[in-house]
């Protein structure tokens, strides 16, 4: 009745009169809801009314806090302490200003001092516990946190954050620990049970996080995030089948993502079946059109089943969506290889080079492109260029080997074969592969003979 009462005052002429109470009531209502103009319309008009409420004047405090005025914040503090030296909402908003300006030492001061004087401590030990985040001192928020869990166990907020500092110290199996002791005392939270289950995960013990996430969608059977992290365990624990039908669960209790349909795929991959994944990699792509990953999975899949005029179209797609990716452009390049699209292919390489993907595995493949197309010539300057940044590398000189030697140079050519064999005797067979003319010839069979003698 009151907040209909003022919003009519303010719609007309009319002046009403509300006790300070009401208008305390009415500005943490719309501090509630986000609606702080109307609040501090409500603090102004209660002001008026009732110039000496403290009540009031620490809700304009609040307010200037939240509207970054902090001076004048500081100032009406002053003028409220000086009345009222004792207030705990004092101490709070002093603290709530010093932790605004990043002094956090100094807003665990006032908050200790506020202790002093509050009946409920619960709020103030997390205001604390935050400061001590704020100063990366997790094991003094943790145990301020752990105060408010001792109090209310339903504290999830504290709980969550208990769990964060665990995990930002990277402290897994310290927060096993303390997750096993809560739920000793609470056994029916799902919430402890699914948080459990994600250090399990962490520490790579699949079984117990299964069991753990088990407890969790036991418990609450609408529990989406624990049928999530419960089919991410089944994948680990190569149950493939099993992680396809809780993900299909959370397609039933909520409306469908991209992510669940990827993660579909994948296990349907996973058992060979590239038809279906390639299905549930379509519906993440309709899901959301934007998500490269989904196109670029399409294309992958595709290449698995030979379908490689649709593998061009997916890739494609990913590049329109991320033309600075280098891994979409060596998808790409792969592609066009298979469909003899040679120079798609090298202007490919060429462009994973200039985005700086420059790995030996790039520079390794457009070599052997231009080896291919009969391109030596350009072939032995790229792998020439490449040596001194790659330097005893037996890829790099059982290639070289066979350029010389194609270019009739056999004395270059032998130098760089004795270094291959000398840096990977094993992978000689790499020259029968791409120089199987140059494999035939008595020198390279010759010294290939004796490395082998050594080798043995």
């Amino acid at each position: 009745m009151s907040l209909s009462k003022f919003e009519s005052m303010l719609k007309t002429d009319n002046v009403y009169f509300f006790d300070a109470t009401e208008f305390a009531d009415i500005i943490q209502h719309y501090l509630n809801i986000g609606k702080h103009s109307l609040a501090n319309k409500a603090v102004e008009l209660g002001l008026e009314q009732h110039p000496d409420s403290v009540d009031l004047k620490l809700m304009k405090v609040e307010l200037l806090v939240f509207e970054n005025l902090l001076e004048e914040a500081v100032a009406l503090l002053s003028a409220i302490e000086a009345v009222e030296p004792n207030n705990e909402e004092v101490f709070i908003q002093k603290a709530t200003i010093l932790s605004k300006e990043r002094k956090h030492q100094g807003a665990i001061k006032f908050l200790k001092q506020s202790l002093e004087y509050i009946d409920d401590p619960v709020d103030v030990w997390a205001m604390i516990g935050m400061e001590y985040m704020y100063l990366d001192d997790y094991d003094n928020a943790l145990s301020y946190f752990a105060k408010c869990i001792d109090v209310d166990y339903e504290d999830y907020s504290s709980l969550y954050n208990i769990v964060y500092c665990f995990e930002i110290k990277e402290d897994y199996k310290g927060c096993v620990r303390f997750l096993n002791a809560y739920l000793e005392d609470n056994p029916y939270s799902e919430i402890a049970w699914h948080q459990l289950g994600r250090q399990y995960f962490e520490l790579k013990m699949y079984k117990e996080a299964l069991t753990s996430f088990d407890y969790a969608v036991l418990i609450d059977e609408g529990f989406i995030g624990g049928y999530l992290e419960k089919a991410k365990t089944l994948e680990e624990l190569n149950k493939h089948e099993e992680a396809i039908g809780n993900y299909l669960i959370t397609l039933e209790l909520d409306d469908p993502t991209a992510y669940v349909y990827i993660r579909i795929g994948e296990c349907h991959e996973k058992l060979e079946l590239f038809d279906a994944a390639i299905k549930y990699y379509k519906k993440a792509a309709y899901e959301d059109p934007l998500l490269d990953r989904a196109w670029l999975l399409l294309s992958e899949a595709s290449k698995k089943i030979n379908d490689n005029h649709k593998a061009l179209y997916y890739i494609n797609k990913a590049l329109q969506i991320d033309d600075g990716n280098t891994l979409y452009w060596k998808v790409y390049a792969d592609i066009n290889i298979k469909l003899d699209f040679y120079d798609d292919a090298i202007k490919a390489f060429y462009k994973c080079l200039d985005l700086g993907g420059d790995t030996i595995d790039v520079y390794i493949a457009l070599a052997d492109v231009l080896l291919f197309i009969g391109d030596y010539n350009e072939a032995l300057k790229l792998l020439i260029k490449v040596k001194k940044d790659y330097k005893d590398c037996a890829e790099i000189e059982y290639r070289l080997c066979g350029l010389f030697m194609l270019l009739d140079k056999k004395d270059y050519s032998l130098l760089h074969l004795k270094t291959a064999l000398t840096l990977d005797f094993e992978y000689h067979h790499v020259i029968k592969d791409l120089f199987p003319l140059v494999f035939d010839t008595e020198e390279v069979k010759s010294l290939i003979k004796d490395f082998k003698k050594v080798f043995k």
